[in-house]
């Protein structure tokens, strides 16, 4: 698809290579992480919420976030939020305690913040027609995850995980410099818009849509977020795969749900967001369905012995599935914030914003909740209960919420039909 000039192409090119590089210091603990554990020995449900600290910091700021970039610069809010995460970074070389790295965590969880700004940034530049194939390569920084798994690991190996802070301080800082340089000021006709008064922003949150969108994004981001972090671990203790090994097949997770990000706003231009959206849920339903069932053994006692089944998902099917969940909440992603810009093109800051909260709160409840349930359960497959349970919610709540939209239709051609004939 070709963008109007070189200009836009910039802006998209730059702000998805900024979302990529705070992407890839948001899940900076899912490498660190492990380390972490096995050096303080932390429970399960202690690991969660050391996982879920920067998620916590990063979807709370959103919301507030999203307003603000209806107010000022999104270029300028860009800047700082990167200069304010790099000390931080910086600081994990000396942090030695459990509460220290959630302490750390919270603070590089602003740079969660820089999804709402930049999707806020773009869509000023492009035609609606081309939003949701935009935003999909913008969201596609989610790759940034994957320069966490392949690069954290190098860094570790070569210099010890204590120097990681410097190498991603580093980048950060030359990530600032790019930005200032080459990401243009916004358009007159978005300064303009600056003036709006702060109850045109607020007013679509009234609205039961916002609120459902925001439960369709926990599943598709709050998920894939939970899963990027949670997956070496579970390779690694239900599989007894090496570090090197749980990384690589997080990775292709984590690569593949990205990359399609682009894609799936290209089908959301082409077949609209809602059948997109809905179509995944049920392919994820189904996944999901095979992956939270836990190996088993059942006896048959047959008429001369007794026959034995052992029901267990292979390391094979379980990545193939999970393969398919990633590409899946990739769409998701894509999908959900083009039916938001289709229905609320002038409070992408707001609502965007607000969407945005609730599907990163996914990353910081779930792993949180993934941990509680194995320790209190003893059960690896409880996490893919909790989704399967998140994602029939999100089904029912679409379904009925379509099947009230088709009577209002009806009710509403009656009446159009009534009066003609009149």
């Amino acid at each position: 698809m070709e963008f109007q000039d070189k200009q836009t192409r910039n802006v998209l090119l730059i702000a998805t290579l900024a979302f990529a590089a705070n992407f890839s210091v948001w899940t900076l603990y899912a490498v660190m992480g492990i380390s972490i554990k096995e050096t303080l020995s932390l429970s399960s449900t202690e690991f969660g919420f050391l996982l879920a600290s920067p998620m916590l910091t990063g979807a709370l700021l959103r919301f507030p976030v999203g307003f603000l970039c209806e107010i000022y610069s999104c270029r300028k809010l860009f800047i700082w939020q990167m200069v304010l995460i790099i000390p931080a970074i910086l600081a994990l070389r000396w942090v030695e305690t459990y509460w220290g790295y959630i302490f750390i965590g919270l603070i590089t969880g602003i740079s969660g913040v820089s999804f709402t700004i930049g999707i806020r940034y773009i869509t000023v530049w492009f035609e609606s027609k081309q939003q949701g194939y935009a935003m999909g390569v913008f969201g596609a920084g989610n790759a940034g995850a994957a320069i966490t798994l392949a690069l954290a690991p190098v860094i570790i190996r070569s210099w010890g995980w204590e120097s990681i802070g410097f190498f991603y301080a580093a980048g950060m800082a030359i990530m600032v410099l790019l930005f200032a340089f080459i990401a243009p000021e916004e358009t007159p006709y978005m300064q303009q818009r600056r003036k709006t008064k702060l109850a045109f922003h607020l007013a679509p949150l009234k609205e039961v849509h916002v609120w459902r969108y925001g439960l369709y994004y926990y599943f598709v981001f709050g998920s894939f977020l939970a899963l990027l972090l949670w997956l070496p671990e579970y390779y690694m203790r239900v599989y007894e795969l090496d570090l090197k090994t749980a990384m690589l097949l997080t990775l292709l997770f984590v690569t593949s749900s990205s990359m399609v990000r682009a894609l799936g706003g290209w089908f959301s231009d082409r077949y609209g967001g809602r059948a997109v959206n809905w179509s995944v849920f049920w392919v994820c339903l189904v996944c999901l369905f095979f992956l939270s069932y836990p190996p088993t053994t059942m006896i048959i006692h047959g008429v001369e012995k007794d026959v034995k089944f052992f029901i267990n998902i292979n390391v094979w099917v379980f990545t193939l599935l999970i393969f398919i969940i990633g590409i899946g909440q990739g769409f998701g992603r894509a999908s959900v914030y083009k039916v938001i810009q289709e229905h609320y093109p002038e409070h992408m800051g707001s609502v965007g914003g607000t969407v945005a909260t609730i599907g990163a709160m996914g990353g910081f409840t779930l792993p949180v909740f993934f941990g509680v349930a194995i320790d209190l359960f003893g059960i690896h497959t409880a996490c893919f209960m909790i989704l399967y349970g998140i994602l029939a919610t999100c089904m029912a709540v679409m379904y009925f919420s379509l099947k009230a939209e088709q009577h209002k239709k009806l009710l509403r051609d009656a009446i159009a039909n009534n009066f003609l004939e009149k």
